[in-house]
């Protein structure tokens, strides 16, 4: 069992029990899935950098990406509906604990001037996201073989029906948000 699901089970379930007056454990919000989403809009003209974009998100999540294509034709940007232009992996049980285990504790502190996660990246509805500057913060990543610099969105859905809840169940999770 992932260490962050131990303690999910059997620290943040009490603690938000105790914090918001759940009577049913059922009732306590839990993570659904995690998502990371790259936007490889140089993809248009290099069709190698999507690949290799693909080949370090696979290294980061532990699985095959999907390629995403565009759904609309923008002239200006020299893209046809349907060409591939992304890459995204959802993360689901085990992967998604031992992924963010390793988001929070080893990979968040490696970004520059780290100073803690918005707090207010939440949706309305529950549901976290964030993004990472650089793919070289994950320590998978060997930095030689780095072709093209690239971002990442990192979604965290919840079931939690109000950010308030959220936040809660992300802090006693270990997310290190900013004061």
């Amino acid at each position: 069992m992932p260490r962050l699901r131990d303690k999910y089970q059997s620290e943040v379930i009490p603690a938000m029990q105790q914090k918001f007056g759940y009577m049913n454990v059922m009732e306590v919000p839990r993570l659904e899935k995690v998502v990371l989403n790259m936007g490889v809009g140089k993809a248009i003209q290099n069709a190698k950098i999507l690949d290799a974009a693909a080949g370090d998100l696979a290294i980061i999540a532990g699985q095959k990406p999907v390629i995403t294509h565009a759904r609309k034709s923008i002239s200006n940007f020299k893209l046809r509906e349907g060409m591939p232009i992304g890459a995204k992996v959802t993360l689901r049980g085990n992967r998604m604990y031992e992924f963010l285990d390793k988001l929070m504790n080893i990979n968040l502190p490696r970004v520059r001037d780290f100073r803690g996660v918005s707090p207010k990246s939440f949706d309305g509805r529950g549901n976290y996201s964030l993004s990472v500057k650089e793919q070289l913060v994950f320590p998978e990543i060997d930095y030689d073989k780095v072709e093209q610099i690239q971002g990442m969105d990192i979604t965290v859905v919840t079931s939690a029906r109000t950010d308030e809840e959220a936040k809660a169940l992300l802090e006693f999770l270990g997310m290190p948000f900013r004061q």
